[in-house]
């Protein structure tokens, strides 16, 4: 299977996870690994693909949240697959730990990370999703790992993050973050401090191979944008709680349960976005969160002029945020 070409290899997986034949798909996994496949690359190019490809379907209003998750359960057997693989050989170099910032409960991507940081023979300690910055303390305490990696796919849990990049380098350990709430370069990774940053799987090999041995502790943010970050992180239920009871997507009984429950994660996402320029900077994360909610609305039938609706009733919503409203009325329109 190692000769055949990137389509070939990733259709029959693709065909077991659309099944749900999950004993199909550790046994495609399987037999990729026997054949000499890379597991990183059987990692990259057919679980991770795949995995997006199946995000992108929902995204679309092809799939429901149910079939979306029932693939996310066959993409973690596949990757339990290859970690089982890459563990049945003892590490030859140094500790790293693994982990999802609190609130991230996307495992998948560190998964990920882990088994292929154990490919290349780390000892890699895979914490799981949404860890605790005190766990991470223990951890740190424990076993005195040589680097501290953080996988954050969603915009929300980058205030965890950034108190898990403070544990780490108060440790004097540094610490990899990557992740689709980074964006697509290290803009975002270097404001919150991480000592560095990866794009994926491979990226995150390099980063960690590249560490320095020991980090001083990272530096304070902005004062005025981190305790407004904290007043609006306080404030988040509330702020939510008011916009959905006034959107008409999500006041008026316009979509099923399963997508009104989307409308609302979408006004969840909004301000975390605004959340996340406040603590970094940079404003890409608003018009690329608006951009966002306009494809999954449109798509399940709905007029784009709600999105717009929902940047009046957001901008309203934040006026006592001098901050946060000055982004969102800057940036919001970016997104349309």
């Amino acid at each position: 299977m190692s000769g055949l070409s990137g389509s070939d290899r990733v259709r029959p997986y693709r065909e077991a996870v659309a099944t749900r034949d999950a004993a199909g798909v550790q046994s495609v996994i399987r037999h990729m690994l026997a054949d000499g496949l890379d597991p990183v690359t059987v990692l990259t190019d057919v679980v991770a693909a795949v995995q997006r490809d199946n995000g992108e379907r929902w995204q679309r209003g092809e799939w429901t949240i149910a079939e979306e998750h029932a693939a996310t359960a066959m993409a973690v057997a596949a990757t339990k697959a290859v970690g089982r693989h890459v563990r049945a050989v003892a590490p030859t170099r140094g500790r790293v730990l693994v982990a999802c910032a609190e609130r991230e409960w996307h495992a998948l991507p560190a998964m990920i990370i882990d088994c292929t940081l154990r490919s290349a023979g780390w000892d890699s300690i895979l914490m799981g999703a949404a860890t605790s910055p005190v766990r991470l303390n223990q951890y740190l305490q424990d076993y005195g790992p040589e680097a501290v990696a953080v996988s954050c796919s969603v915009l929300g849990s980058l205030p965890a993050t950034r108190r898990f990049i403070e544990a780490s380098t108060a440790a004097g350990v540094p610490i990899v973050v990557g992740g689709p709430a980074f964006g697509r370069d290290d803009v975002r990774a270097k404001a919150l401090g991480a000592t560095a940053w990866a794009a994926d799987a491979h990226g995150a090999l390099a980063a960690i191979a590249s560490l320095p041995p020991v980090v001083p502790p990272v530096s304070p943010l902005p004062p005025q944008a981190a305790a407004e970050q904290a007043d609006l992180e306080h404030d988040h239920r509330r702020i939510v709680d008011g916009l959905a009871s006034s959107w008409s997507v999500t006041a008026g009984g316009r979509l099923d349960t399963a997508d009104t429950a989307m409308a609302i994660d979408a006004l969840n996402q909004l301000l975390h976005a605004v959340s996340a320029v406040l603590l970094t900077g940079d404003s890409r994360p608003v018009p690329e969160t608006v951009a966002w909610i306009a494809d999954v609305v449109t798509t399940r039938g709905l007029d784009a002029a709600v999105v717009d609706e929902l940047g009046v009733m957001a901008s309203a919503a934040l006026r006592s945020y001098p901050l946060s409203h000055a982004i969102l009325d800057t940036h919001f329109a970016d997104g349309r």
